[in-house]
């Protein structure tokens, strides 16, 4: 397992920066985060001793599962999933940065729970730039409105945009999606709102990051292609699930 998870990241490094050269980028510009939902704390310990330096969660269960393998190694955790109010105190015990802000409620949880604690926490915005039902987010045309709210939480440092793209066997079809959550950057950007001039976009995963890196992503997500299948068909990619 352990080759094979050190031979996956060289490859997964190597489709990086093949799509920065593409794109004429320099692949500094691109990290990888290691989306890890039901892998093994084991498995993961062997990604971040091979020097990977970000993760994500989905679930709060599974951070605090792993903390006592994961805690203590030089990573930074991210929360990606769907995170209900009522779990924002647990979570905040062991994330980094919380990527999936998509509604004032959870605002103003986080901004309450950090107060308490006298501590400040990244976050990026979720956008659900393909309108899919199924998926959480904001919509493209409530981000800039929802920004300008939540930039008065002093306890919030807004990083960035996150979306996860419409995902199609047809690549080129996964495309409008990722492209429009760099739009919406651009017009936060022609806002001029006073300390949000260098957003980084979380999108792209392991069957679109090529595409997501042409169309601007700073991080992409990648579990599939370094830690093998999960699951089966598309309850990989169902947010619906319940925590």
């Amino acid at each position: 397992m352990k080759n094979d998870i050190i031979l996956n990241l060289k490859e997964v490094h190597e489709r990086i920066e093949n799509a920065c050269r593409i794109s004429g980028r320099k692949s500094a510009e691109v990290q990888l985060l290691l989306a890890t939902k039901t892998v093994p704390a084991e498995n993961i310990k062997i990604a971040i001793e091979a020097g990977e330096m970000l993760m994500g969660e989905n679930k709060m269960q599974e951070l605090r599962d792993k903390n006592h393998i994961l805690g203590q190694l030089p990573v930074e955790r991210h929360f990606i999933g769907h995170l209900q109010t009522n779990k924002v105190k647990d979570v905040l015990k062991y994330a980094n940065c919380i990527q999936s802000l998509d509604r004032l409620s959870l605002a103003d949880e986080l901004h309450k729970q950090l107060q308490a604690q006298n501590r400040k926490l990244d976050v990026f915005v979720q956008v659900n730039t393909s309108y899919e039902e199924s998926k959480f987010g904001l919509a493209p045309e409530d981000v800039l409105t929802f920004i300008k709210k939540i930039k008065n939480y002093d306890t919030l440092n807004i990083k960035g945009l996150m979306t996860i793209g419409l995902l199609d066997v047809e690549k080129e079809k996964m495309r409008p999606s990722l492209r429009l959550l760099k739009t919406i950057r651009d017009e936060i950007y022609e806002a001029k709102i006073e300390g949000l001039n260098n957003l980084k976009l979380s999108m792209g995963m392991s069957q679109d990051l090529e595409i997501a890196i042409e169309e601007g992503s700073n991080m992409v997500r990648v579990g599939t292609s370094i830690f093998g299948n999960r699951f089966l068909g598309k309850e990989i990619w169902n947010e619906n699930i319940a925590e």
